[in-house]
């Protein structure tokens, strides 16, 4: 399949040349003079004609006439070039090399700001996440992509899926967002991963530590905010392909962008397929409860998956109005290994080494729908933008049936179904009374409802209904002082239904008798939340060093499966039991930012520390019910503190190096678990990076190398009956280039990737399958082809 769809690829590219008789293309990549790296958001000027070189560097005119042409090419960071182009029939790539201006940007930042330079103004610790990043860095998910940022990581579930974790808190204390709406699915859980399509994305920010001043309720922790996509160019066409194949899990995928404008009209449009086997595992048995299951060609068995993603945009621009409606849809299916789901797979009657692409039970699937439409008004000094949302989630887990206890063996495999609907609208006001104050006011609204199904009970159906009001104001005390301040309320409630088994139970009475009663595992239930969030923040340019100090208070509200759980979570192999006397979370935070930059490196530091009022967590007791270890939801008294360190420099012009280390310290201060650190806190890591970049190297052009090794210390602070977990040192490494296959068409992005270079044995602490004591993947190599056109 991987040769068929690279045979079409060529296909289409070449009948493109067949096409194009009496017009022409004018195709070119434009490049850094000292880095040899590609330049985005050129701007490529010509009589009529017009370009922006996209983050390859590379740019397309098309139906162009035969004949002489000459350019401008300019970018705010460089000195501009005029370049003369001959339109012919033998016309080659054109390569333009800009050298970097010595203007200060400083200087001009007042009257047109960078994204960069607004990231320093803001007292805020934040990280800007460009396509080229997402490109360079890509993974199996969108979060194991963006794990290489100090401060990030994920749970990963298998080879597909991942969860954000920030600073080592994530579930519902980190909130994901796109295009400007909050992205709801069934996020509490510890193997739901993240229904989002990473390809085709252009920018995300990722705010470290409480951000409920904008974001509300669940951005304690922090935010991951995958921003809406630039406006194409007026009378543009482009796209792009993705070919990736790996051969740790027998990956195939392929996704295929497109996106057209005209005058005030565009539209956008993206297909993803995802189809992989079992991933491998450098071992060749795996102890379960002091039971040996042995691997077959160290396979992780049933952890095959598949995925389809679907998505169309189409927006209207003028001078004062933007308005875009995105639809979008996510499907995938996934199997859980076998033998981590209950020992009864010991008699199952599936022959699970049978196809390494089978997806058999236990599996899941997963489909999220959604419609966001995103309005800009701008009129006078302010700035209107809306944002309104519908998204439904529909979460399926099926397993053989047997049966538990008093519950009798089940009639399909579905034991649990959830759907949930939700509705979101987002007013957001930025106006500027003067020079010096900037105003930011809004308003959050969120609705949901959510139902369940199957034979097993975890969590009750509930309806939750949040609304909040904020407001800050960034006073610009002069070019390179700012001062931020603002507050937010927010009120929520939250209605939980009764639920009672389909099954009776035995239950002995105080006389003696016994009674036979369909037990209740949820009541009607309405429960009201309301709190104050806070920020203040100061930020500091001096020359080439950036200061920022931001203190501020969050709350989160609890959720259904915190105050009303009630089941056997097979999946975590453990028996859980909410709390509806849990009171909502306060946290309190101080962040701190350094930063400064020398002529050929930079260096950066972002400590913070940290307190909760009262923190909910899963608290492991010694009770049990049927065979299963009961955790009940509780709160306690945190306080936690730690930071990131980043450095890079250039040693050659060619060789650049880069160091990152991030570091928790958590400790309960009161309840039952006090002096003990939080579950699954991530440990002590440093990622070490080299890149050397190469002269062109015959048809590969801007060729690279990149190594990463990760060192990751041992964790011994554990909450029990968590296991410690050693330290381990991994190798990655990947090679990027770009070739012209073809001389009418952009070059051809080439990417090869060797992780886990010397098939390391090593367990990652907060990893889905680490309670089983499930190593991380083995060697994988990949290749990736992105064709632009």
């Amino acid at each position: 399949m991987f040769y068929k769809t690279v045979s079409l690829w060529l296909s289409i590219s070449l009948s493109s040349v067949v096409f194009a008789q009496h017009s022409f293309n004018i195709k070119g990549v434009v490049l850094d003079s000292k880095t040899l790296q590609p330049i985005e958001g050129v701007n490529i000027i010509g009589e009529n004609l017009f370009a922006v070189t996209a983050s390859t560097g590379t740019f397309s005119i098309s139906d162009v006439s035969k004949g002489n042409y000459n350019f401008k090419i300019s970018h705010i960071r460089y000195s501009p070039k005029i370049v003369s182009v001959v339109v012919s029939s033998d016309m080659e790539l054109i390569k333009v090399v800009l050298e970097e201006s010595t203007t200060s940007l400083n200087e001009i930042a007042v009257t047109g700001q960078t994204k960069k330079r607004l990231a320093k103004e803001t007292p805020i610790v934040t990280e800007l996440v460009s396509k080229e990043y997402l490109e360079t860095n890509r993974e199996n998910s969108l979060m194991q992509t963006l794990s290489k940022i100090p401060g990030v990581s994920t749970i990963k579930i298998g080879s597909g899926q991942s969860k954000p974790v920030i600073r080592g808190l994530g579930f519902n204390r980190v909130v994901v967002v796109q295009n400007g709406v909050k992205h709801e699915a069934q996020q509490w859980g510890n193997d739901h991963g993240l229904e989002i399509d990473q390809y085709g994305i252009e920018n995300i920010k990722i705010i470290k530590g409480a951000a409920s001043l904008v974001y509300g309720s669940d951005a304690i922790a922090g935010v991951v905010d995958i921003e809406p996509n630039k406006v194409p160019l007026a009378h543009s066409f482009n796209g792009e392909v993705n070919l990736l194949g790996e051969t740790n899990n027998d990956l195939l995928g392929i996704s295929l962008g497109l996106q057209k404008r005209n005058e005030k009209w565009f539209y956008r449009t993206r297909l993803t397929y995802r189809d992989y086997g079992d991933y491998k595992v450098p071992t060749e048995k795996i102890n379960y409860e002091n039971y040996i299951f042995e691997l077959h060609d160290n396979n992780l068995r049933n952890t095959a998956g598949r995925e389809a993603n679907a998505n169309f945009s189409i927006g209207y621009t003028s001078k004062n109005i933007t308005s875009e409606t995105f639809i979008s849809n996510v499907y995938a299916k996934n199997g859980f290994f076998a033998n981590a789901h209950g020992l009864e797979v010991r008699v199952s009657e599936i022959d699970y080494d049978a196809s390494n692409r089978d997806i058999d039970l236990p599996y899941h699937k997963v489909n999220h729908f959604k419609i966001i439409n995103n309005t800009s008004i701008e009129f006078n000094n302010h700035t209107l933008l809306f944002d309104v949302g519908y998204q439904n989630n529909h979460r399926e887990e099926h397993t053989e049936p047997t049966s538990h206890g008093y519950m009798p063996k089940p009639d399909d495999t579905k034991e649990r179904e959830f759907v949930k609907n939700t509705y979101s609208l987002n007013i957001k006001d930025t106006f500027k009374p003067n020079e010096k104050h900037t105003v930011v006011a809004g308003i959050n609204t969120e609705y949901q409802n959510n139902n369940i199904g199957g034979w097993g009970f975890l969590i009750p159906e509930y309806n939750r209904f949040t609304i909040g009001a904020f407001a800050f104001d960034t006073y610009k005390i002069n070019t390179d002082l700012h001062l931020l301040a603002g507050a937010r309320y927010d009120f929520g409630i939250l209605e939980t239904k009764s639920y009672n088994d389909w099954f009776q139970s035995t239950v002995n009475n105080e006389d003696g008798s016994t009674s036979y009663i369909y037990l209740q595992r949820a009541q009607n239930k309405t429960l009201n939340f309301g709190n104050i969030s806070a920020s203040l923040g100061l930020s500091y340019i001096q020359n080439n060093t950036t200061y920022k100090f931001n203190i501020g208070k969050s709350f989160r509200m609890p959720l259904a499966n915190e105050l009303a759980s009630d089941g056997v979570n097979y999946h975590m192999y453990r028996y859980e039991k909410g709390n509806l006397d849990l009171d909502p979370e306060q946290s309190y935070q101080l962040d701190i930012d350094v930063s400064h930059k020398f002529k050929n490196s930079s260096i950066g530091i972002s400590p913070f520390i940290n307190f909760f009022d009262n923190y909910i967590y899963l608290n492991p007791t010694s009770n049990y019910f049927q065979t299963q270890q009961i955790y009940e939801y509780t709160q306690a008294k945190v306080f936690r503190f730690g930071g990131e360190f980043r450095a890079s420099t250039t040693i050659f012009d060619n060789l650049q190096l880069n160091v990152a280390a991030e570091y928790i310290y958590a400790r309960q201060t009161s309840g039952p678990k006090k002096d003990f650190t939080l579950p699954f806190s991530p440990p002590f890591s440093t990622l070490i990076t080299a890149n050397y970049q190469f002269k062109d190297l015959g048809l590969l052009k801007a060729p690279s190398l990149t190594a990463d090794f990760r060192i990751t210390a041992d964790q011994n602070e554990i909450v029990p009956p968590e296991e410690t977990t050693e330290g381990y040192e991994v190798l990655n490494m990947s090679f990027i280039t770009s070739i012209s296959a073809l001389k009418k068409s952009a070059p051809l992005q080439i990417r090869l990737k060797l992780n886990n270079v010397f098939n390391t044995e090593y367990y990652d602490h907060t990893s889905f399958y680490r309670l089983i004591d499930v190593p991380e993947a083995g060697r994988n190599i990949s290749i990736a082809l992105t064709q632009t056109f």
